[in-house]
């Protein structure tokens, strides 16, 4: 039974405030959109979710530290991870699919996660102990992970090429790919959701910062999957991630070994 009943309570009224926002920003006609130095685009609706999660969480919890995309932060004891609009290039453009990340991690290990996708009507949640479970237009749910066996079998999502080409290795993308029975890019978050709803079997990013994949670190495995790194290593902060249904895990883990 998990201990943090009363943490999940609180990360799942941040969601509603940040789906408050996105819901209105999404596809308005008089959007802001800038680059940040690393290239990549920020909109207001990012900025106004992080600052009002923040400010709730100061009021909520004024003891523990906060890491958000947006306005940085330094994790420390208990932390709140936060990722306003995961999928803003999706968001900017129009495309649905896009979602608020907030996870709180305690000594380094997330124990709550919440990842809600309003443009999609979906949303997903896990603290340690207690399971994972979904929302969708047919109510409430748990959710677990596939029961494939072989990567033969496997339904596998990636990002795209030029990542791993920049940060891993094709090689290794390309034994993934063709070890696997088919193979999609669904990108972002919702790859990681769909491995924990056992939609998909395997996900893997060559890149990826903290706030990307906290939530997932304890959504997976709550499903009875399996969440690490490239190197196997089972840490949200090192840079890459894979998820999957546990099964298929090690196998997956060689093929991407760099060579």
């Amino acid at each position: 039974m998990s201990t943090h009943g009363a943490d999940l309570e609180l990360a799942l009224r941040l969601a509603d405030a940040a789906d408050a926002i996105t819901a209105t920003r999404f596809r308005a006609h008089d959007l802001s959109v800038s680059k940040k130095p690393d290239r990549t685009p920020v909109t207001d609706a990012d900025m106004a979710v992080e600052d009002a999660v923040r400010e709730l969480l100061a009021e909520a919890r004024p003891a523990d530290s906060i890491v958000g995309e947006e306005r940085g932060g330094t994790a420390s004891g208990r932390a709140w991870v936060i990722d306003p609009i995961d999928g803003t290039k999706n968001f900017l453009r129009g495309v649905p699919v896009w979602a608020t990340l907030i996870a709180l991690v305690v000594d380094g290990t997330p124990v709550v996660g919440v990842v809600s996708a309003p443009a999609l009507a979906r949303r997903w949640w896990a603290s340690a102990g207690a399971g994972a479970f979904m929302s969708d237009s047919s109510g409430e749910r748990p959710i677990s992970v596939s029961g494939v066996s072989s990567l033969e079998d496997a339904y596998l999502s990636t990002t795209h090429l030029g990542s791993w080409v920049e940060h891993h290795s094709r090689e290794s993308y390309l034994r993934l790919v063709d070890a696997c029975w088919e193979n999609r890019a669904f990108g972002d978050f919702y790859q990681h959701c769909l491995v924990a709803e056992g939609a998909i079997d395997i996900a893997a990013e060559a890149i990826v910062n903290p706030w990307d994949v906290a939530p997932f670190q304890v959504l997976v495995t709550e499903a009875g999957g399996t969440f690490t790194d490239l190197a196997g290593v089972a840490a949200y902060d090192r840079g890459s991630v894979l998820t999957s249904n546990g099964l298929i895990h090690s196998a997956a883990l060689e093929l991407l070994e760099l060579s």
